[in-house]
């Protein structure tokens, strides 16, 4: 069948067919660099991260641009509120975008263009469309004229009469229509400014992704993506003055994510439920919170809740905790021969989960990314995996036994990884979960290894009323002992 996407644009699910084979040209919708970031951010970035691994799991050769918009009314706004030069905010802002998707392990796209960087190009494509006749100056300010522009409405299925018959926009004098949107902003008394045809002054935002997006990647190019807030009028108005200007299709497929609520309700800071990224991940694993988020489809809202997450953490704990008995209780497998009668004699299941998980995980994403579907058949795996664990106990497995375990682990860390999970060694993430989580136990890491220590020493003098006494101290405060071979490990189950 191949990749199916479905196309905003089209409003159907369509085959995706890039502009040149093996080749595909790729544009995000990046953040305003004026505060962190917040949870809403994440879900989109991470929707684009993990559709950006897909698309080169695929093979195909992607150059993946995400611009910042780092200047605006907001960041100039922060700028004198802070007694700073507007790029020193939008430098900081920009760091902490990176501090948080570094955590988050998305990954750096093929190219992060600045929007001060790329004010030449955005001058170029307002003088094609002045000589044209389709923008107009008015005072010190440039407008797209709406009207002029036929196909105005057809990614948002609006109407032009409809959307000016309803407008509620504050009267301006200066356009002709009050849909008609600024390309160019006559500057103002202590504001930045650059030279133009117009006048000194700055682009408006629309502007900005047309440009960068056909500088990079072309007059037309393969998809375009962002949350479905930027449907109208960003992603409107980009498509009337880029094609109005080129006179071509702009982009083939546009693809938008849902957007996340906080318990049922919409995110807002007037309702106190505005999460920043930084301060989420203060108490919730960023590679659970990845999980949680792409266990949704892309385009579906996500209700974002602490039992949610609870429960996404408790899945990639699962996850982790097979990987990790996998690598503890196996030898490198080495030329041992993975014989299909031997394989069959250990696990028929495994075995045909192991076989069949990367045709049923490619059909899944094929089917307009869909992670929730996928991330299932992972879980199909691990359970799998897990019985045939369980049955050794905590023996070492060799031979053809620790072949199957091996080949069924790697399959499911390999297709893990194609969405950003199971990325880190087990001991790594169960490090993190155990510093996370031991502040609310109202115990210290010294504390619990402390105890585990005492009570070692209690097993080894055969004192196993002390042993089991200080276990169930620890239990009690939500600290879950384990014996390996390996020795005692720890984790909190609250």
């Amino acid at each position: 069948m191949g990749l199916q996407v479905y196309n905003t644009l089209t409003k159907s699910k369509e085959a995706f067919i890039p502009l040149e084979p093996g080749k595909i040209k790729f544009y995000v919708c990046g953040v305003t660099v004026y505060d962190y970031c917040h949870i809403g951010h994440a879900r989109s970035a991470i929707v684009f991260d993990v559709i950006y691994r897909y698309l080169l799991h695929l093979g195909y050769e992607t150059t993946y641009v995400r611009n910042f918009t780092d200047i605006d009314d907001k960041i100039l706004r922060r700028a004198r509120e802070e007694g700073a030069d507007f790029r020193e905010i939008a430098r900081r802002y920009i760091q902490a975008f990176y501090e948080d998707m570094d955590a988050l392990g998305v990954l750096r796209p093929t190219l992060e263009p600045l929007a001060t960087e790329n004010i030449p190009c955005m001058i170029e494509i307002i003088k094609i469309l002045v000589d044209k006749g389709i923008a107009y100056q008015s005072g010190t300010d440039v407008y797209f004229e709406v009207e002029k522009f036929e196909g105005y409405g057809k990614l948002s299925g609006r109407q032009l009469e409809d959307m000016v018959a309803g407008a509620r926009v504050e009267v301006d004098v200066n356009k002709k229509n009050p849909l008609d949107f600024v390309l160019w902003k006559g500057s103002k008394p202590d504001e930045p400014a650059w030279d133009s045809p117009w006048g000194p002054g700055r682009p408006g935002w629309h502007i900005e992704c047309s440009a960068m997006g056909s500088h990079f990647l072309g007059s037309t190019f393969d998809i375009h993506g962002g949350g479905k807030d930027l449907i109208f009028p960003h992603h409107e108005n980009e498509i009337a003055q880029s094609e109005a200007a080129f006179g071509v299709p702009f982009v083939r497929y546009w693809l938008h994510n849902g957007f996340v609520n906080i318990n049922n309700e919409k995110m807002s800071k007037s309702l106190g439920n505005f999460f920043t990224i930084r301060d989420v991940l203060q108490h919730i694993n960023a590679e659970a919170l990845r999980l949680f988020v792409i266990s949704k489809h892309y385009r579906s809202p996500v209700d974002f809740s602490d039992e949610a997450v609870a429960e996404a953490e408790k899945g990639l704990d699962r996850l982790y905790g097979t990987v990790a008995a996998v690598k503890e209780r196996t030898s490198p497998p080495g030329d041992t021969p993975i014989a299909d009668k031997a394989l069959m004699e250990q696990d028929k299941e495994l075995f045909e989960e192991a076989e069949s998980l990367p045709r049923a995980f490619n059909e899944a994403m094929d089917n307009d990314f869909n992670t929730a579907q996928a991330i299932g058949y992972l879980f199909n795996l691990q359970r799998h995996l897990q019985r045939f664990m369980d049955r050794f106990g905590q023996k070492k497995l060799k031979g053809p036994a620790a072949a199957l375990a091996v080949k069924a682990c790697d399959a499911l860390t390999g297709h893990a990884r194609v969405l950003g999970l199971l990325c880190r060694e087990p001991d790594v993430y169960m490090d993190e979960q155990r510093r996370l989580k031991i502040k609310s136990t109202g115990l210290t890491e010294e504390d619990v290894l402390r105890s585990i220590e005492e009570r070692h020493k209690a097993r080894l003098e055969k004192n196993f009323a002390e042993a089991d006494r200080v276990r169930r101290e620890l239990e009690a405060k939500g600290i879950q002992l384990e014996d390996t071979p390996q020795g005692t490990r720890w984790r909190v189950s609250i």
